[in-house]
């Protein structure tokens, strides 16, 4: 008897990815979607992938933002998906500035070990999305397939990224990408 393949999950970052970049968001009302977001989430949703988000967020270790901020963006991301038609599976987030040297920290891999093991899948087979070379790397560590995206950071940071698997122009791209990558 052979068991059905594991559900396969998407591992986004959050700020220049998902939702407009605004340094050290604060104000959840300011939090606004990049075009085309809700309709790749909608298609990746579609396909039986699990949706993740991954994010630092040294704002709060750094005493600017507090946990609760934090979690009042994460409220106000997870109504404009809804809204979108999409749920997300969970948000993760490193509450550390960079100098605390903690494990969870991005490039660190430990925040998709994290959500490997509370959600049941596995690290390798699942796609890391952002804007970042922090992000990409991550993807990396967890021998993930990785994709930047030309949104937030990654307009001006494409070149300086490690080496994605592969470049989106933004999000509904980057899940256009993994959707044709899933079908072979």
């Amino acid at each position: 008897m052979t068991r059905p393949a594991a559900r396969r999950y998407v591992l986004m970052d959050r700020d220049g990815t998902l939702n407009v970049e605004k340094h050290y968001l604060s104000d959840p009302a300011e939090l606004e979607l990049i075009p085309g977001v809700g309709e790749g989430l909608r298609l990746l949703q579609s396909h039986g992938f699990g949706l993740v988000v991954i994010s630092n967020q040294s704002g709060v270790g750094r005493g600017i933002l507090s946990p609760e901020v934090v979690e009042a963006v994460h409220k106000r991301l997870k109504e404009l998906l809804q809204g979108e038609g999409v749920t997300l599976d969970g948000i993760y987030y490193c509450p550390h500035a960079p100098e605390e040297n903690c494990t969870c920290r991005k490039p660190s891999p430990e925040m998709i070990y994290q959500a490997a093991r509370e959600l049941n899948f596995d690290a390798e087979e699942s796609f890391v999305v952002g804007d970042k070379s922090s992000d990409i790397e991550m993807g990396h560590r967890a021998n993930a397939t990785t994709i930047l995206v030309r949104t937030g950071y990654g307009k001006e940071r494409a070149q300086q990224a490690e080496n994605p698997d592969f470049i989106a122009e933004d999000f509904a791209q980057a899940a256009a990408i993994i959707v044709q990558a899933e079908q072979g």
